[in-house]
């Protein structure tokens, strides 16, 4: 048992991924363009929670669904060019998804505090974790928890 066994039991109707730092070096499906191993691991704890919807949160353009056409980019949350949570609560709003619960946020402090904006009530099972192994332990032992 983990400690987000509680997890299993709800069917999340949104989960919320980071977008990673590695990208391919052209064009590409939002589902396609993130190659990075720390977004591999977000994406399947996800995909393993099944839920009704899930975005990627990007930097640079902000709520993605998997089919999206981007280009890469280098822009990094937090940054001049990054986006803002006003934005991500336009583009929710949007979609007409500013309701949907159960939320779920994967990735680390800042990407969380973008959801967070929209969201406040997600749930953040990375949180607590003590840097980049602990989250793809976590990551990990959620995908393995859904899975068995």
């Amino acid at each position: 048992m983990t400690a987000y066994d509680h997890l299993y039991l709800v069917k999340p109707e949104l989960v919320v991924i980071p977008c990673g730092s590695r990208k391919l070096d052209r064009p590409a499906r939002a589902a396609d363009l993130y190659i990075g191993s720390y977004h591999r691991a977000c994406r399947g704890a996800a995909e393993a929670l099944r839920p009704d919807r899930l975005l990627i949160l990007s930097a640079r353009y902000g709520l993605l669904d998997l089919d999206d056409v981007v280009e890469p980019y280098d822009t990094p949350h937090g940054t001049t060019d990054a986006v803002t949570s006003q934005l991500v609560l336009e583009q929710a709003t949007l979609r007409g998804i500013v309701h949907l619960d159960p939320v779920l946020a994967l990735g680390g402090a800042r990407h969380v505090g973008l959801v967070h904006s929209v969201w406040p009530h997600a749930l953040t099972p990375l949180a607590g974790t003590r840097g980049m192994g602990e989250q793809m332990a976590r990551l990990a032992a959620l995908r393995k928890g859904v899975a068995n």
